[in-house]
């Protein structure tokens, strides 16, 4: 058996004694189907909603706008983590945004968002690029900035230009931090999508939930949450995979 292969089985156990756990609950009564449904019947439900054109148009609306933001993020946080590690001007108007802001929940933010960029996509959108933000600015930059200056020196002194030096030295260097940082930036995209969703939306998989919740469909508030978590399994160890790609000369990886 391969290291990968022992690794996503270990990976399952706690899955598995969640679910346990879960049907022991309601199979002695501790607490009532009406409030926890037994996971066969949650799982079947699930089954029967992904072969419904509402159910993936919603989940097709949370991926779009989870996407979108985590992308804006990534985009946003090497460019400005690379700017500040590189340029002591930058760092130096970057850092203080950067301690007002991180530690703000960012869906404090959410109703002026909603006012400016309205219920749709965009305010959306706008929440999970600015929760996503910090993780991935903070760890480029602090993969950027600890890049040994004797590789970049001996680039230089060989004729390579600042802007490869970047491309070729600089980002390959810095890439196991940048890549961690979105992993984790990933993570908070999926819980920052559904809890805008459920604040606010006409669609997506939190809305679903919220519906069902409105209406005591306990089986159907389930279904969402079990989606937003299997997307999430399903992404982060995409992402996972290739990180380990990526990094396949890496030592530590």
């Amino acid at each position: 058996m391969t290291a990968r292969a022992q690794d996503l089985l270990l990976g399952m156990v706690p899955l598995a004694l969640i679910i346990a756990l879960w049907q022991a609950l309601v199979s002695f009564g501790y607490a009532p189907t009406t409030l926890l449904p037994p996971p066969g019947l949650v799982f079947q439900r699930l089954a029967r909603q992904l072969a419904t054109s509402t159910f993936e148009q919603d989940v097709a609306a949370t991926l779009f706008r989870l996407f979108a933001g985590f992308l804006i993020a990534v985009v946003l946080g090497i460019t400005i983590g690379i700017a500040a590690a590189a340029s002591p001007l930058i760092n130096s108007a970057v850092r203080p945004v950067v301690r007002v802001l991180a530690p703000l929940p960012k869906v404090a933010l959410y109703p002026a968002l909603l006012l400016l960029l309205g219920f749709g996509h965009e305010s959306k959108i706008t929440l999970v690029a600015a929760d996503a933000l910090f993780p991935i600015l903070l760890s480029t930059y602090y993969g950027a900035s600890t890049v040994e200056q004797k590789l970049v020196w001996s680039a230089l002194a060989a004729g390579t230009t600042p802007r490869e030096v970047l491309f070729k030295v600089v980002l390959p260097a810095a890439a196991p931090s940048i890549l961690t940082g979105c992993r984790i930036g990933l993570v908070i995209s999926c819980i920052v999508v559904f809890l805008a969703e459920m604040i606010t939306s006409t669609d997506g998989l939190g809305h679903v939930l919220v519906t069902a919740a409105r209406t005591f469909q306990t089986v159907d508030m389930f279904v969402p949450l079990i989606t937003i978590s299997l997307l999430g399994l399903v992404l982060n160890g995409a992402l996972g995979a290739l990180r380990s790609y990526l990094l396949r000369g890496f030592p530590d990886v």
